[in-house]
């Protein structure tokens, strides 16, 4: 099965669907990014805002604080290695734009349909938080 995911991904949507009812986006409802799968493998994440905004204060070094927050919070890209267990796709990380991933093992069940990757993801478990998180992908080197 692990043969099926190899390639690169474009982004479709994301989106956390809560226990108690609430559709979120986390970085609105047109984000853009990609997924790549390699035969190594190594895979890439990179997941960015739509609508994601320029510096107006300076550059990558001397721009206001908040507006590096805002890169950051309208940014995530993480890599490493992959493996695949059942419907799962494990994502050992080994870079990460968030350090405390770092070392951990990301789990995505997988649904593959044609061109159509659906990864999802059960987050805070047993909490009022508890959500899952769902991104759809389309098959981008076809």
């Amino acid at each position: 099965m692990k043969e099926a995911l190899l390639g690169r991904w474009s982004l479709k949507s994301w989106y956390q669907d809560y226990d108690d009812g609430r559709v979120i986006y986390p970085f609105g409802e047109n984000p853009k990014g990609f997924i790549d799968y390699q035969p190594s493998g190594h895979m890439c994440c990179t997941i960015v805002r739509g609508d994601r905004r320029k510096f107006t204060t300076g550059g990558q070094w001397n721009a206001d604080t908040a507006e590096k927050a805002g890169a950051y919070d309208s940014y995530l890209s993480y890599s490493g290695t992959f493996d695949v267990s059942e419907k799962a796709v494990l994502h050992n990380v080994e870079f990460a734009i968030f350090e405390n991933w770092v070392g951990s093992v990301q789990k995505r069940v997988f649904d593959l349909d044609g061109d159509t990757l659906n990864l999802s993801a059960r987050l805070e478990e047993n909490t009022p938080e508890a959500r899952t998180a769902i991104l759809q992908w389309k098959r981008s080197d076809a």
